[in-house]
């Protein structure tokens, strides 16, 4: 099946994508819920998560994504590969994530992934960029003690300011004040892996929640 074609970015400000989440009765998606979850915030088509869900089964993985047909498809390819602790789910992060950890089970979120977000370079559309105080605010409260924020972009301007954002909370913690040589992470994306290709540099922090 060829995959869905959709427009590379979509503005998160638009009234379209202003509705809240359709949130699902997470004991019907995951056989067990009580199993350390992952979040990935802007998954695209979902195979970063696709493969690591397969890596370690004994976690659960939750993909959020802005762009319903990537979802679809997505959870199209998790059925038919029977992967039971994996979930896409559409939503406009900077509305629901708020809902959206609220309504899981308590000190289960482990792990947040933001990887390669859509970089807005004009000025005027950066209040569109995903990584806004609210939503550093909103995993500050769900986020367990030790948890971590793993944070990547091939922008570096992108990848500064996500950085001082969660570094302006006093719940997170960077752990090292340089560029993270190597993903830390058992799998790269599809963008990390054409970046490499290309030779260009991607930028790398993780934040620890304390």
């Amino acid at each position: 099946m060829s995959p869905v074609r959709v427009r590379q970015h979509v503005n998160p400000l638009s009234r379209k994508y202003q509705q809240p989440v359709a949130l699902p009765d997470w004991a019907q998606i995951y056989p067990d819920l009580t199993q350390p979850m992952h979040l990935d915030i802007g998954c695209a088509r979902g195979r970063f998560l696709f493969e690591y869900a397969q890596i370690e089964p004994n976690w659960n993985f939750l993909g959020l994504e802005i762009r319903e047909p990537l979802v679809d498809e997505a959870n199209d390819w998790r059925d038919r590969a029977n992967l039971a602790n994996l979930h896409y789910l559409f939503c406009n992060v900077n509305i629901s994530i708020e809902p959206i950890l609220k309504s899981l089970p308590e000190n289960l979120l482990k792990r947040v992934s933001i990887q390669f977000p859509d970089p807005w370079f004009k000025k005027r559309h950066q209040k569109r960029r995903v990584v806004q105080p609210e939503l550093v605010a909103d995993l500050a409260k769900y986020l367990v003690l030790g948890g971590e924020v793993f944070l990547q972009s091939d922008v570096e301007e992108v990848e500064v300011e996500m950085c001082d954002r969660f570094a302006e909370h006093p719940a997170f913690r960077r752990t090292s004040d340089d560029w993270l040589a190597e993903n830390p992470l058992a799998v790269p994306t599809e963008r990390e892996i054409a970046t490499h290709n290309k030779g260009e540099p991607v930028y790398r922090a993780i934040f620890e929640r304390v």
